[in-house]
């Protein structure tokens, strides 16, 4: 069963969201969708996942892992934030919420109904897609309800420019 979009508000942007990790090919994710929303006049939402923990029964060490794990995913953000000013004339909306992947971006999605596309980036070791790409497109193939533009993790600048 796949998910129904509400209609966006007049006046709204539509953004393109990137999920925001620390595979060596997020940086092209977010630098190609840093591009196109600056050349559609749209925004950018980066999107930060934080798995939960495996210590809930500790709730001290829960705690603490908890936000050292905030800490660390500002810190990312904060970085790739950098790149897409850098990349695009764009100030990015950043989010960082808990739990399973594919659960918490098809509800974001579902809450924002703003978030028109989704941009991520194919892996670049040999091993495959990537680990999101492939659960995309395991489990979200058929109920995705936005594109999903799958960026080659290893374009280069110029090929970025071209293609957004």
């Amino acid at each position: 069963m796949g998910w129904k979009r509400k209609s966006s508000e007049e006046g709204h942007k539509r953004k393109f969201l990137v999920v925001i990790d620390e595979t060596p090919e997020c940086g092209r994710a977010v630098a190609y969708a840093a591009k196109r929303a600056e050349r559609t006049n749209g925004g950018l939402l980066m999107l930060y996942i934080i798995k939960p923990s495996e210590f809930q029964h500790w709730l001290g060490v829960e705690n603490i892992m908890r936000a050292e794990a905030q800490e660390e995913a500002q810190e990312i953000l904060a970085r790739y934030q950098k790149l897409a000013r850098e990349t695009a004339n764009i100030d990015p909306e950043q989010v960082i919420l808990e739990g399973a992947p594919n659960d918490v971006i098809s509800e974001y999605i579902e809450e924002d109904e703003d978030v028109a596309i989704m941009v991520l980036a194919a892996g670049v070791d040999g091993e495959g897609p990537g680990p999101l790409v492939s659960s995309f497109i395991r489990n979200m193939s058929n109920q995705f309800p936005i594109p999903l533009t799958i960026v080659p993790g290893d374009l280069t600048d110029e090929d970025i420019d071209a293609l957004s």
